[in-house]
């Protein structure tokens, strides 16, 4: 009896909370908007201080692939993944000239001593008396590592800062750092001539074509200049001439030259 008694009594409870419930929901009047039309009007009429509007989600997940590409990989507005061009300065550009020259291999990203050399001679940097190349050695042997051959772009530049406070000593270390920045701006490696062959008497007397002689001489003319097909093969000769007669072609000449007789 006592639990059928509490049973009931729990179920009077529920019944009474829901009445309780419908008469607080009559009397709140009526729910609001259950569209997202009548959502919308009524959130234009009454706007949250603070907001930003709404927008669709296709354009939030763009704005957000776009600002992630751009943080991450540092790349511009022009899409995601596309690399930002960077533009080199003059000296960085000479940098990498030196870098690459006579190295088919090389990246351009370090210089190794050969072409370091090669750029104090080119740029003037060496003047044989306050600096020297062997000045020039042992400032590279200082910047770079020590188990490396070659040494970077920053480590090029603390190099010529060092240099420079040899050659300019009357002046300021950052002063003197960019007059030797001046000298090396937009510079190129100079290439050297090429180098002439020696003419030994030797090498005369095989390629002197008046000295040929046997089949060898029948290839070239009085000038040196090869005959072709003519000095490599027996030509037959179909003019009628004997061989060895030297005026051919003179009596057409002559008879040309001479007026006609009218028969008689």
């Amino acid at each position: 009896m006592g639990a059928t008694g509490s049973c009931a009594g729990r179920t009077r409870e529920r019944a009474d909370l829901s009445h309780a419930e419908v008469r607080t929901d009559s009397g709140r009047g009526p729910r609001g908007p259950s569209t997202m039309e009548e959502f919308k009007v009524q959130t234009a009429k009454h706007p949250v201080p603070n907001s930003t509007p709404l927008r669709p989600p296709s354009e939030h997940s763009k704005e957000r692939a776009k600002r992630l590409s751009t943080d991450s990989n540092g790349t511009s507005d022009g899409g995601a993944g596309a690399k930002t061009p960077v533009e080199l300065t003059a000296l960085e550009e000479a940098f990498r000239r030196f870098a690459i020259h006579g190295d088919t291999r090389a990246t351009g990203k370090e210089l190794h001593g050969k072409n370091w050399s090669k750029l104090c001679k080119d740029c003037g940097v060496i003047d044989g008396k306050t600096i020297t190349l062997t000045d020039v050695d042992i400032v590279f042997s200082k910047v770079k590592n020590k188990s490396s051959r070659t040494i970077t772009y920053c480590q090029f530049k603390e190099a010529l800062s060092e240099l420079a406070r040899k050659r300019f000593k009357d002046k300021t270390s950052e002063e003197a750092a960019e007059e030797v920045f001046k000298m090396i701006e937009g510079k190129s490696p100079i290439i050297a001539g090429v180098t002439r062959a020696v003419a030994s008497p030797t090498v005369s007397r095989l390629t002197d074509t008046s000295k040929f002689t046997g089949s060898h001489k029948e290839r070239f003319d009085e000038t040196g200049r090869g005959k072709g097909k003519a000095g490599r093969v027996d030509m037959v000769d179909t003019s009628g001439y004997v061989s060895g007669y030297k005026h051919a072609g003179s009596y057409e000449k002559k008879m040309q030259g001479k007026p006609q007789q009218k028969p008689m």
